[in-house]
């Protein structure tokens, strides 16, 4: 590393790097259920191997599991990614309407949050700064 840099002006971005059951499978989760779009792909006999997502200023990495090594059990339990958003309701709303399963916004930390599961099982939580009461759900608000 040259003396002018440091990890501090170094590093720039983290990007999830999901390892994927079926990657045709999660393409259209990602892309047509949530809105990501797709920024680099690696395509091997005309089939994405590998591909970067975008959505907002968020970005993350899919590639599939050669089927030799797919892992036993869930492949996502225990990973989340909380995606930092200016209104977590109206993402809510987006997704439902394009039939994606997706909790009911709750308040918690001071945050709407509603969170979904991708086709792999990874939690993704979409979170916007509130002032509503903690524990408040959004059947609270419009009954």
């Amino acid at each position: 590393m040259s003396a002018a840099s440091s990890p501090a002006t170094n590093v720039k971005q983290v990007v999830p790097f999901f390892w994927v059951i079926d990657l045709d499978l999660s393409l259209r989760f990602y892309t047509e259920g949530l809105g990501f779009t797709v920024k680099h792909k690696w395509v091997v006999d005309e089939k994405t191997r590998w591909c970067w997502l975008e959505l907002g200023g968020a970005a993350l990495m899919l590639q599939e599991y050669l089927k030799s090594r797919i892992p036993e059990g869930t492949v996502g339990q225990g990973v989340s990614l909380c995606f930092q958003c200016e209104d977590a309701v109206a993402l809510y709303h987006e997704f439902k309407s394009r039939g994606i399963a997706v909790s009911e916004p709750f308040v918690g930390n001071s945050m709407w949050d509603t969170a979904l599961s991708d086709p792999d099982g990874y939690r993704l939580h979409f979170e916007s700064p509130t002032a509503v009461r903690e524990e408040t759900k959004l059947s609270d608000l419009h009954p």
